[in-house]
């Protein structure tokens, strides 16, 4: 009995050994697989943001570099000397100071007053109950379908009737009546705040101004940091608006002087490519500043609601 009991063990051992070794192959290979799918997802990613660095890697190197270097073929990446004068050059020709006031003073107001009118209008068809606010909201969602150049037209001429053609206020005055996207955005997140808290506040006597003010303003701030980042890097780069309104260098932004240096003066490539880099160093800036606000307040914003 105890010989037939240890062979049958050891056929049952042969037995599970049999079983388990297609299972470990099994597993090894579907292993590889992943690896190997991961390791040509990686290359994927990899390809991809080197392709789309170049341009901005050419544009850092050729921004300090001799004007015998630019055009080489196949391209230098590093200089044999950096001319740093290229940065500072132009500013001789081209009041840029200027420039950069009349930008940093645009945005600023297109941003606070984005953020005002918008958050706003938000807090009223996110945390208040009215009738026909629906179709209200509706009505707004649907001037995203309007493109810009349709009322380009009629804004110009209205701005020509009151004399603000030439001034920075058609650049600014039209971003104090909110914007449907930043509306939409705002109010995605206010909705998934709460609405006890709203309750609660009425009830130890709080104004709606109150509740938008003290309540739903600091709980929306990665919201309103998306707003922000959106409404900053749009007017900071707007090209357009400038073109149509503006006619006397003294009122350009930093987005026409950039081809005014190109197009009034025999300027070197090289010293084009550094005011740029000057130019975009203040988006990169605010963007990781507020990298964090902008991935929590796009997600949330994305699914909640």
């Amino acid at each position: 009995m105890t010989q037939a009991s240890g062979a049958a063990i050891a056929d049952l051992s042969v037995v599970g050994g049999a079983a388990r070794t297609p299972y470990s192959a099994r597993r090894r290979t579907l292993r590889a697989g992943h690896l190997a799918g991961r390791a040509m997802l990686y290359a994927l990613v990899l390809a991809g943001a080197v392709t789309y660095a170049m341009p901005f890697v050419w544009m850092l190197s050729t921004a300090v570099k001799p004007g015998y270097q630019v055009y080489l073929v196949p391209p230098v990446w590093f200089p044999d000397t950096y001319q740093w004068d290229n940065f500072w050059v132009p500013w001789g020709n081209l009041p840029f100071a200027q420039f950069y006031a009349n930008t940093a003073l645009v945005t600023f107001f297109t941003v606070t007053g984005t953020l005002l009118s918008s958050s706003l209008v938000a807090f009223a068809f996110a945390r208040m109950r009215f009738r026909g606010r629906d179709r209200l909201f509706l009505l707004v969602l649907s001037t995203m379908m309007l493109p810009n150049q349709v009322t380009l037209v009629p804004l110009y001429l209205l701005f020509t009737k009151l004399g603000w053609i030439n001034t920075l206020l058609p650049l600014i005055v039209p971003h104090w009546f909110g914007s449907a996207f930043h509306i939409f955005l705002l109010r995605q997140y206010m909705m998934s705040i709460p609405l006890e808290l709203d309750d609660a506040a009425r009830i130890d006597g709080a104004s709606w101004i109150d509740i938008y003010w003290r309540i739903t303003v600091p709980l929306a701030r990665p919201a309103m940091g998306v707003v922000s980042i959106f409404a900053f890097t749009a007017s900071w780069n707007d090209y357009l608006y400038p073109l149509i309104y503006l006619n006397e260098t003294k009122n350009f932004t930093i987005a026409l002087g950039l081809p005014l240096l190109s197009s009034r003066y025999v300027t070197e490539i090289q010293q084009t490519m550094a005011q740029t880099v000057l130019a975009i160093l203040p988006l990169i800036l605010v963007f990781f500043l507020a990298q964090r606000y902008y991935i929590q307040g796009v997600v949330v914003s994305g699914v909640k609601g």
